[in-house]
């Protein structure tokens, strides 16, 4: 069994709705911890980090928001993952996506130790593709793929330790794509699985060829939820809905794929709002999810009253 190990990141800097910092409790509430424990993992709460003494970082693009706060976040989480890695398997307790600027640093630099490739796996229905010089919303939860793929944009981060090749990222469940976006895509190695292409062949197809590469690579596989990969009715707690997303047992199936991989060696989840949840909803939903990945099946579902 897997040694869990909860890492709170109450990140709100890397967008503009007020919320995800609620996120961690919000998660720990909905018995995250109790939920690992019962499929026999053991698990380690570390809290909730801090960012620490803020920088004096400025942005060439007048756009950016909250940069100095957003690279804090980045320092302290990549040496939380990097250390967590050594003892066991990170789960990342957002906060924003901009966390997962920290936390793929973090994995990537112990990977690299290891002298291990990693993949990531990116469930969203964003790219976040952009640099700190090319976004237009200033929100740099837009920015992670861009930092971990190595490129250029980001003088005022910390280096990246090790990029991760393009053509070891995968985009799963993209609906939502600006044209900045998509120019970079067509000039990336990046596997981008949106809608069209899961409305085609399935959700199980696309993510066994994924899962099947990281394995002939014995790469280490690091998954970023994002709640928006699911669709709005099941998941209303984001700030950045998007129609279409995945429903109920597509996202279930996806997360039971990626436990019988055994592939999973960290987790980011991300973009829980609380205050835009229904009755803690959400929070419930995702904790669901986490335990389709570490080993519940769809048969193991327990039956709700009301």
């Amino acid at each position: 069994m897997t040694h869990c190990i909860l890492i709170g990141a109450p990140v709100d800097s890397g967008q503009q709705r007020p919320g995800c910092l609620m996120g961690p409790a919000a998660y720990r509430v909905a018995g995250i911890a109790r939920t690992l424990q019962s499929l026999g993992h053991g698990v380690e709460d570390r809290g909730d980090l801090a960012p620490g003494a803020l920088g004096s970082e400025v942005a060439p693009n007048a756009a950016v928001r909250h940069l100095p706060e957003t690279v804090a976040w980045t320092r302290v989480l990549a040496e939380a993952g990097e250390r967590a890695m050594a003892e066991g398997m990170p789960i990342f307790l957002g906060g924003d996506h901009s966390l997962s600027l920290g936390s793929v640093a973090g994995v990537a630099a112990h990977a690299k130790a290891q002298g291990r490739p990693l993949f990531v796996l990116w469930l969203d229905a964003h790219t976040d593709i952009h640099s700190v010089a090319t976004t237009e919303s200033g929100n740099l939860h837009g920015t992670p793929i861009a930092y971990i793929a190595g490129r250029p944009g980001f003088e005022a981060f910390p280096p990246f330790p090790a990029r991760v090749p393009e053509e070891n990222i995968c985009l799963f469940g993209i609906r939502s794509v600006d044209p900045a976006e998509h120019a970079a895509l067509e000039q990336s190695e990046i596997t981008v699985n949106d809608m069209r292409v899961l409305d085609e062949f399935g959700f199980a197809v696309p993510m066994r060829a994924f899962l099947e590469k990281v394995r002939a690579a014995n790469g280490m596989l690091h998954v970023s939820l994002d709640v928006d990969f699911l669709d709005p009715s099941v998941a209303p707690a984001v700030g950045t809905t998007v129609p279409g997303g995945a429903t109920f047992r597509e996202a279930h199936l996806v997360c039971e794929l990626i436990h019988e991989s055994g592939l999973m060696t960290s987790l980011d989840l991300v973009e829980l709002n609380p205050f835009l949840d229904e009755r803690g909803k959400t929070s419930r939903m995702m904790v669901d999810l986490v335990g389709s990945l570490m080993g519940r099946k769809v048969f193991d579902r327990p039956t709700r009253s009301g």
